[in-house]
């Protein structure tokens, strides 16, 4: 089977998490720079074999857009056209960098790697991921 891939899309850096190959778990892959995001995603690509493509959509709570929506949208653009042929299906992202916070004082990491942004990157797409095969499965 081809795995799932979750996108916490940020303008400077992009969380990334990924399923398993059988899509039962989700598990946090790394957090690039978002300008080096559309090169790692070829190369990643070429080596994994991926069905879907889940991006965080953020929206407020009265549903509308946020100052991030725009660069979001735009970067969904910018899927479609390098990657034609791939699925991509927007998420709900409120409030997954609260948990992903809270998930790691619950892990006990150290306030270094807490403040560490890259890591709330990473497992905010997790949780993405988690809370979106939960409800598929």
């Amino acid at each position: 089977m081809a795995r799932i891939l979750s996108i916490d899309y940020g303008a400077k850096r992009t969380g990334l998490a990924v399923t398993d190959p059988l899509q039962i778990i989700a598990s946090g892959l790394t957090a690039v720079d978002t300008k080096d995001l559309m090169p790692f995603l070829k190369k990643y690509f070429q080596d994994e074999i991926v069905e879907l493509i889940l991006i965080g959509e953020p929206k407020n709570w009265d549903e509308s857009d946020t100052h991030a929506t725009p660069l979001v949208q735009a970067f969904i653009k910018k899927l479609h056209k390098e990657f034609p042929t791939m699925t991509v299906q927007t998420v709900d992202e409120r409030y997954t960098s609260k948990l992903a916070v809270q998930a790691m004082h619950e892990m006990g990491m150290k306030k270094k790697d807490r403040q560490n942004k890259k890591n709330v990157d990473e497992i905010a797409a997790t949780i993405m991921l988690q809370e979106y095969l939960n409800r598929h499965v």
